[in-house]
């Protein structure tokens, strides 16, 4: 099981050079096809703890009346939230295309107990999350215990049921590329449907850099078991020119299979309102 969590060596010179040249190609990708891509994509995320019911229904109607307001384009993929709020946003939501996605397992430290992170995301699921996304244990991580780590991870997939599972390897705490590449490893296979960069509550949160090791890990995985997982770029990203950047990562290393909100997703929330204030050409301010 453990066949490709080892050392990798990554040279930082040879990541940001082989990053600097598919940012220059992501200049090519300026343009209305694109920017409908990335918005197709967004994770369109509210995650503070002053969030009530209320806002998540609010979001919720805002993303059911999208379609009325901006015919022609394709809706958010997912409204995330945390897990109190998933059955406000269920209540409201009526765009069967938008998934709900919850943060669970004791998000965004990860530092409980795993009957915990359970029942949680049990509860998270049947209040109508399709989506769960959790933090990599790097306490575990970090220990070593690999091991334990995957199972844990294996533990929350089954809780999961039939929704889907986004690891969060926090890869602003993992301390070199190596670290990526091992921990989007353990997460696949825990079970891992996405991988994705970070809480957004610990700087730095996503960067390029990070994302090119993970969709190499993505590719690696995939060449060597047939089996697609998905790639969540997450934390501080707002403008369009941030979502086309790892659009071209993703379409670099992975290929044009990989751009759908199938198997890529940006967790984001000030990204929507720029997105479509690029494809109409004007100053929107929806969200």
């Amino acid at each position: 099981m453990l066949w490709e969590i080892t050392d990798k060596n990554f040279r930082d010179k040879d990541v940001e050079q082989a990053v600097s040249e598919i940012i220059l190609k992501s200049e090519n990708l300026n343009s209305q096809k694109y920017y409908e891509l990335a918005f197709s994509c967004i994770d369109l995320t509210t995650l503070n703890s002053t969030d009530t019911p209320a806002q998540g229904e609010k979001l919720a109607l805002k993303v059911t009346r999208f379609s009325e307001n901006f015919p022609g384009l394709l809706n958010v993929a997912a409204i995330c939230v945390y897990p109190t709020l998933v059955e406000s946003v269920k209540k409201s939501l009526q765009a069967p295309e938008v998934r709900i996605a919850s943060v669970s397992a004791g998000f965004p430290s990860s530092q409980t107990f795993l009957d915990v992170k359970v029942l949680e995301t049990i509860m998270a699921v049947a209040n109508g999350a399709d989506e769960i996304d959790i933090v990599l244990n790097l306490g575990q991580f970090f220990a070593g215990d690999y091991i334990s780590a995957i199972r844990e991870i294996s533990t929350l997939k089954k809780a999961c049921d039939k929704a889907r599972l986004k690891v969060i390897l926090e890869t602003g705490a993992l301390k070199s590329h190596s670290e990526i590449w091992k921990a989007s490893f353990l997460s696949m296979e825990g079970g891992a449907d996405f991988i994705k960069t970070s809480t957004g509550k610990l700087e730095p949160a996503a960067t390029p850099e990070d994302a090119w090791v993970m969709c190499q890990a993505i590719k690696s995985y995939y060449e060597k078991t047939n089996h697609k997982v998905g790639f969540k770029a997450a934390g501080g990203i707002a403008e369009t020119s941030d979502a086309l950047k790892y659009i071209a990562i993703v379409k670099e290393v992975l290929g044009d299979e990989w751009l759908n909100n199938k198997l890529f997703r940006i967790g984001a929330s000030r990204l929507a309102n720029n997105l479509l204030t690029s494809v109409s050409g004007e100053r929107v301010v929806y969200f």
